[in-house]
């Protein structure tokens, strides 16, 4: 096949795919129904990038319209299909605060939360997006307690809780470590003040009698027995939350040390 030939035929196939493309986009002059049947055949060919951008066109002209107001829905699923979660977020809460009685209000919603969910990072990370997914989920089970997807809803947001509690009892770890022993009791206390139903409010709390051994065991002589005091009322607390916890063997072992170092101070206060 000679050059000219080649180039003919690369010639012709640009015109083909040129006409074709051209033949997808929404042009001046196509009606409403025209404008949204290309952008639906732009998103299931998966082209969720251009499906948005179509379908903006088509709320942008169809504003009022049931066609608009089933746009609104697929805009935010091609932003969530190209996994764009934040701006998927704002479009499915346009969709449920515009449309309230919508039949997909609830699952707009729903997906909102999930978006977030979406984005939600590692738990050393920050939790800002986990915030906002749980109050989103939780909003979203207040207002459609009987949903199909309310079980799910609860499942996510009892995920995230945990993340959030690991996130703040490893932080309370990471004192210890320092030796920062009253930031560590206090991290410790969080865990347990805010997140009493996750795994980590049981560690956190054996812990915090032992951060508060180490806070008086490494405090000026006057200020000892009221630091032991604090271990003590931990690990009464402790006994009321879990008493069969996991880590209780380690926290009658940090209680026998506080009453131990309490005695020892009050002694010496009275000397």
């Amino acid at each position: 096949m000679n050059f000219s030939i080649k180039l003919s035929l690369f010639l012709l196939s640009v015109i083909v795919l040129s006409a074709c493309t051209s033949s997808s986009l929404i042009r001046p002059g196509d009606s409403l129904e025209v404008a949204f049947d290309k952008a639906m055949d732009q998103y299931e060919r998966e082209r969720f990038g251009d499906a948005a951008r179509a379908f903006e066109t088509v709320i942008s002209v169809g504003r009022g319209t049931d066609i608009g107001q089933r746009s609104q829905f697929l805009l935010a699923e091609s932003y969530y299909k190209d996994r764009q979660f934040i701006v998927a977020a704002s479009e499915f809460q346009r969709y449920h605060s515009f449309f309230p009685r919508s039949e997909r209000a609830a699952e707009a919603l729903f997906m909102e939360g999930h978006s977030y969910y979406r984005l939600s990072p590692r738990f050393n990370l920050d939790q800002s997006d986990s915030y906002r997914a749980i109050e989103t989920f939780q909003l979203f089970l207040s207002r459609h307690p009987s949903s199909d997807k309310a079980s799910e809803a609860a499942d996510y947001i009892d995920e995230l809780r945990d993340k959030l509690a690991r996130k703040q009892f490893e932080a309370g770890e990471q004192y210890l470590r320092l030796r920062h022993f009253e930031a560590a009791a206090i991290y410790y206390g969080l865990v347990v003040e805010r997140f009493p139903e996750t795994k980590w409010a049981e560690m956190a709390l054996a812990n915090q009698i032992n951060a508060y051994n180490l806070y008086a065991e490494n405090s000026v002589e006057a200020r000892m027995a009221e630091r032991f005091q604090k271990a003590i009322d931990s690990y009464e607390t402790y006994i009321q939350l879990f008493p069969r916890g996991e880590n209780r063997e380690d926290a009658e072992a940090f209680y026998d040390r506080a009453q131990q170092g309490f005695s020892r101070a009050s002694q010496q206060a009275q000397n």
